[in-house]
């Protein structure tokens, strides 16, 4: 059985987390509505916007589905399972995946079970679904792709295991016909949709160290495509970004990072492991600026979009930051606990999805 390297698990307590600072003229945030769905007991619940619909799912077995609008509850599914990892969502298919490696899919629009599957192992990640196909990242390093019609398996990629890997998700990101996906030692790989072949493969972060705990590189998050670029972070090591098409390295940092990183039109937005939020320029990697007030707050990857980012901490507050400048422009509250997931784009406003299960739509 493959070693794990539980992040954010330690008998030393660590730095003390910095208190959030006060910021002049703040902007008012109001909660547009909220929900509850049911906690992750420790896993990270991804919730999905698919043709109107928010969809979110719980650790024991609850999937729901919102209205965009006004939060109200569309329909509640109940799965005998223990799931294990967020929502993959498009107008037709809701899909969700347990720690015995089983994958449900849902008719989008009532609810109701539309086929089951197997894959090799745990599912720590939301599925993904593009292109008439869902996949799911296992955290045996394998990638599956299921017909999102009838559930019939259409090809598996697949690495070899890792001795020590990242217990955390790494999601698949759909972009194009092509499907990327990121494993342990740093790999970054561009899987064809119809076929599961490699277009290419690429090493965001080469293993450093005497032991293999310092040698873990695993590619965390999911990878963040936008135009010509896809973006990556390894564990606490390097972020790069890669031609789409050939892979061509456009350029990379060391960044020591605890997630994932998230794309504008201009820049590549990151939070390191000491929790400061890092604008990079999107042509060449270079630091355009760094917010450090909320030094060890165990943060999210940053969202990008509009004229502000937004980041959650281990808090339940969410933090608004000028896109140009990373000033702070405004804070809000959420249930007091922990946001590990992305915040999502929901229209003129964000959703998150706290580690209780609150669900909450924010807007500034």
């Amino acid at each position: 059985m493959a070693g794990i390297v539980l992040v954010g698990c330690s008998a030393d307590p660590g730095p003390i987390p910095a208190e959030p600072p006060r910021i002049e003229k703040a902007q008012r945030v109001r909660t547009l509505w909220s929900a509850s769905v049911g906690g992750g007991q420790g896993f990270t619940f991804q919730p999905a916007l698919a043709a109107g619909s928010v969809y979110a799912a719980a650790r024991d077995g609850t999937v729901m589905r919102f209205d965009q609008k006004t939060g109200d509850t569309r329909w509640r599914a109940g799965l005998e399972l223990k799931l294990s990892g967020g929502v993959g969502a498009d107008e037709l298919t809701v899909a969700v995946a347990s720690e015995e490696g089983e994958v449900v899919a849902l008719d989008a629009q009532t609810g109701k079970v539309r086929w089951r599957a197997r894959v090799s192992s745990e599912v720590l990640a939301a599925p993904a679904i593009g292109a008439g196909l869902v996949l799911v990242r296992s955290i045996d390093n394998r990638v599956f792709a299921f017909g999102a019609d009838d559930g019939k398996r259409r090809w598996v990629y697949q690495r070899a295991p890792s001795a020590l890997l990242v217990r955390a998700p790494a999601g698949i990101t759909i972009d194009g016909g092509l499907a990327f996906a990121g494993f342990p030692g740093g790999k970054l790989a561009a899987l064809a949709l119809e076929s599961g072949a490699v277009r290419w493969e690429a090493t965001v972060a080469v293993p450093k160290g005497t032991t293999e705990l310092e040698r873990v590189t695993d590619v965390i998050g999911s990878p963040a495509a936008q135009g010509r670029e896809v973006c990556a972070a390894a564990y606490r090591s390097r972020l790069a970004c890669y031609d789409v098409v050939t892979g061509r390295q456009v350029w990379a940092r060391e960044l020591a990072s605890l997630s994932g990183v998230s794309l504008d039109a201009r820049y590549a937005f990151v939070a390191d492991d000491r929790g400061t939020v890092h604008a990079l320029d999107r042509s060449n990697g270079q630091s355009v600026w760094k917010q450090d007030k909320l030094a060890y707050r165990q943060l999210s990857t940053p969202l990008a979009g509009g004229e502000s980012i937004a980041v959650g901490d281990f808090e339940g507050y969410i933090h608004f930051l000028a896109r140009d400048t990373g000033v702070f422009v405004a804070r809000g509250e959420t249930s007091g606990r922990a946001v590990r997931a992305t915040p999502l784009r929901l229209g003129a406003g964000l959703l998150v999805q706290t580690e209780d299960g609150g669900l909450f739509a924010l807007s500034l």
